[in-house]
């Protein structure tokens, strides 16, 4: 999956960087917050097949929600830092950061809200936060403890990154690791937004 997003990129890239102009193609960059609809569509679909999750919730209890409040909060906090690095201003960054790793998402909120360049920069971060947890869970699984595993993963700890955290954690943290995911994945339009309209 990490190679088809990359290689849907570049060839993006030499297509934008042609003068080639192919009907659906056009139709579909002028209508991105359709794409944006059903990607959430589809994110209901993902909350409404994991049906276990009721009872995950009632066996934690509020406890569940220490793990996605956690990295929520740990990524919001790098995106007040990485403002001081990049010259991005606090809004900018922390809705960057607050992709949560979701980069198809991410990208199309943050283009729709602030342009091209930056949604292209949220795109490339969340997409390199996805192939670094790839390479992450199995050192973090061996050198810190299975919950830590889902840190890295954020808001993909429910699909792309569940057969690592399968291979390399417990049944207990991979349960912990799919409701991550559904709540990381719900949050991801909510903090975008708030964090470039609102801060």
């Amino acid at each position: 999956m990490v190679f088809l997003a990359l290689g849907a990129l570049i060839a993006g890239m030499f297509y934008g960087l042609s003068d080639l102009n192919v009907s659906w193609i056009s139709a579909l960059t002028t209508h991105t917050d359709y794409i944006l609809y059903i990607l959430m569509f589809l994110v209901g679909i993902s909350v409404g097949l994991h049906r276990g999750l009721i009872n995950s919730i009632r066996r934690y209890h509020i406890r569940i929600f220490i793990i996605p409040f956690s990295i929520i909060a740990a990524s919001f906090a790098g995106g007040i830092l990485c403002s001081f690095v990049t010259g991005y201003s606090i809004r900018e960054s922390t809705a960057v950061t607050c992709g949560l790793g979701w980069y198809s998402l991410s990208g199309i909120t943050m283009g729709n809200l602030a342009g091209p360049t930056l949604g292209s920069i949220t795109f490339l971060s969340n997409l390199m936060r996805e192939i670094f947890s790839f390479f992450a869970i199995p050192w973090i699984s061996r050198h810190l403890n299975y919950y830590a595993c889902i840190g890295p993963a954020a808001a993909t700890s429910e699909d792309t990154t569940l057969p690592m955290l399968i291979r390399y954690t417990n049944e207990e943290t991979v349960v912990l690791s799919v409701f991550n995911g559904v709540i990381c994945s719900a949050a991801v339009p909510v903090l975008i937004s708030f964090c470039y309209t609102v801060l």
